[in-house]
Parts: structure tokens; C-alpha cells; sequence
């Protein structure tokens, strides 16, 4: 899919708590060796939401630092989308609450959406749309998301809190752009992989099955179909980031599309801090835009539980240099952390129900 103007990133941000729990801690309570998480997962901590954080807050703080990059007033956004499957509210959109709070409001689109780990591209998409169409002339795409998972599951050892945000805008309207889209392609199957039914508090997965044949299936289809469309190959792109539930499925993603691994080594900053769900992807996004030079191609892919994969192709420009430290960069939100233990993590993420 190719939108009829030209599309660029104009400015983009993420935003990830500082509070850390380790696999050796949450393993500690439930007498489980996290061997298995560290050395084959790559995972060694996850970042947790504090007291005074959800998806909203988040949100926000990611937006404000893609603002402060596309130097833009917030008023010129024409969409605010925040895709999360941890919104605040059952029912009351989260996205009103990020455009009131970033000073968008009113004469602006604004939703929430849902594809599980893939809402944050999946808002994307409709930004590119919207900007590449000339309906609006900038759009605001956030993924963000806080820790889901049961007591002593899997997913408690990797579901982190964070995300990221992006603006898109068409680009002969922006000033310094960052990064020029190529293409994208989506990729979409009735495949029950990971569900959480209405007033269950913890989502439920399919163990094995949440690999093949859903993330690997999809992942994988997705960037053959762009890279075909496109007329691209693997040895073309700088850096490549795909969905990252843990270090591993990545890892073994881009092998077997013919990636190296020096071109997807930087977007695997984010497993250490647990998976985003919906910013996983475009946060890993967020952190290779934070060390891209001007030229470099990213493939960047998606991927969400039900299922479905988004996979986009960019071009870093030249903007992205005078850009960058206007911000706080990935890195920046990892190496600034605060360890705590399972209680006070349990207080936080309100682990015990009243």
C-alpha cells in the first residue's frame, strides 16, 4: 500500500516508568528458575507502571516528546489515535484524554484502538492514510500500554509498561522531515493465539501455538509481501525491528527472512524492559530512529495476537539529526530505573482484588 502523497515521521517519542522488576524476583515468588526468561528469552527485567501512571499518562509524556521533535503546535494535528489493549476506561475514549491533554483539542479525530499487540501500528496505518490522502495534514499515532498478565504466568515475567508515539505529516508541509515511508503491507487471520474475555482481568494464551501459527506466520508473510512489493531485499535495509514478546522470536524472525544480525541488534533494546504489547514494535522503532543516520532504510513489522502483521519500509532524511536530542531517546528511559520488589509491584499493578 502506497498512500498518493508522499508520507513522512516528523517527529517521534517514547516514554517508559522508571520502576524495574527483575525475572529473579517475580521466579523468587513462585520457586521457578529464570534461567529460561534471561538466557533464552533475553529478557532481565520489565519496566512498571507507578501509582500515578496508566496508559494515559504514558501516552501523554511520549506525545509531548514527539512533539517537541516534528516542532509543531499541537493544534495542527487533524488525529489523535492511541492504540492499547490497557486502556483506563472500559467505556470512555483515552484518545480524548491525550488530545485534551496535549492542547489538540477540538477541532480534531480522535479514537481508540484495538489489535492487540499491533494497535500501535495499526493507528499508524490510519495516520498515513489520513496524511497520505490529504484529508489532514498531520496525525498523531500512539501504542501504549501497561502489564497484563496473571500471577505466576509466563506473560508476568514479560508483559512491561510503556509506549511511544509518532507524527506523520505529508512532506512537502514539513519542515526537516525524519523519515519517508516506502510502503506497507498488512497481513490479517482469524487465528486465536491470545484473548481476554469481557470482565476477566488477565489475558489467556495458547502457549506454543502463540509462536506457530501466529507470530511467526504472520510476521513472516507480512515482510515477504513488502519486500515483493516494493521490489526490496533484505541486504537493502540498515536496521530491521519486528514485534519483540521476548529477545528470542525476533531473533529467530529475521533469520529465517534472510536478516543479519547486526541489522537488527538495536531494535532489541526493548525486551530488556519487558514487552509494550502495542508500543513494543514502534518502540523498537522509536530506539533505532534514536541512532539511524540519514539514508538508512528501516523495515519496521508488527505483529498482534488474533492476528494480524503490519510491516512499513523508511528511509531515514535529513531532519533526523537536528531532531534527535530535542527528546529524550529510548536509552535514556532504560538506563534511568528504580528496582523494586514483588510486593510493591503487586501494589502497583493492583495485583490483589477487593
Amino acid at each position: 500500500m502506497k498512500p498518493v502523497l508522499d508520507v513522512v515521521i516528523s517527529g517521534w517519542g517514547s516514554y517508559i516508568p522508571m520502576y524495574r522488576i527483575t525475572v529473579e524476583e517475580i521466579a523468587r515468588i513462585w520457586g521457578k528458575s529464570p534461567r529460561h526468561f534471561r538466557e533464552e528469552l533475553l529478557i532481565d527485567e520489565k519496566a512498571v507502571a507507578g501509582m500515578d501512571e496508566d496508559v494515559a499518562t504514558i501516552a501523554v509524556e511520549a506525545s509531548k516528546n514527539a512533539l517537541s521533535r516534528a516542532q509543531i503546535a499541537p493544534k495542527e494535528l487533524g488525529a489523535v489515535f492511541i492504540g492499547s489493549e490497557s486502556k483506563p476506561y472500559a467505556v470512555k475514549p483515552t484518545g480524548s484524554i491525550v488530545a485534551e491533554a496535549i492542547g489538540a483539542t477540538p477541532r480534531v479525530l480522535s479514537a481508540d484502538m484495538e489489535f492487540a499487540c499491533k494497535a500501535g501500528t495499526e493507528c499508524l496505518q490510519c495516520c498515513v492514510g489520513l496524511v497520505g490522502s490529504g484529508m489532514i495534514n498531520y496525525g498523531l499515532a500512539v501504542g501504549a500500554d501497561t502489564a497484563q498478565g496473571a500471577p505466576g504466568d509466563a506473560l508476568e515475567y514479560s508483559a512491561g509498561c510503556g509506549g511511544t508515539a509518532l507524527i506523520v505529516g505529508q512532506k512537502q508541509k514539513v519542515n526537516d522531515p525524519v523519515a519517508l515511508l516506502e510502503g506497507s503491507v498488512s497481513y490479517v487471520t482469524d487465528t486465536p493465539d491470545f484473548w481476554r474475555r469481557p470482565r476477566e482481568n488477565y489475558p489467556s494464551h495458547a502457549e506454543a501455538f502463540t509462536g506457530e501459527p501466529a507470530y511467526f506466520t504472520h510476521i513472516i508473510s507480512s515482510t515477504k509481501m513488502l519486500l515483493e512489493e516494493l521490489s526490496l531485499n533484505p541486504e537493502d535495509f540498515k536496521y530491521a525491528v519486528f514485534h519483540q514478546p521476548n529477545g528470542k522470536f525476533p531473533i529467530r524472525a529475521a533469520k529465517s527472512l534472510g536478516f543479519k544480525k547486526e541489522q537488527t541488534d538495536p531494535g532489541l533494546l526493548v525486551p530488556c524492559i519487558g514487552n509494550l504489547y502495542a508500543g513494543s514494535c514502534i518502540t523498537g522503532f522509536s530506539s533505532l530512529l534514536d541512532v539511524a543516520s540519514p539514508g538508512d532504510r528501516i523495515l519496521v513489522a508488527s505483529f498482534g495476537s488474533g492476528a494480524g502483521s503490519d510491516a512499513f519500509s523508511f528511509v531515514v532524511q535529513d531532519g533526523i539529526t537536528s531532531k534527535r536530542k530535542r527528546a529524550p531517546m529510548v536509552m535514556d528511559y532504560i538506563k534511568r530505573k528504580k528496582n523494586i520488589d514483588y510486593a510493591i509491584y503487586t501494589k502497583f499493578r493492583k495485583k490483589i482484588l477487593v
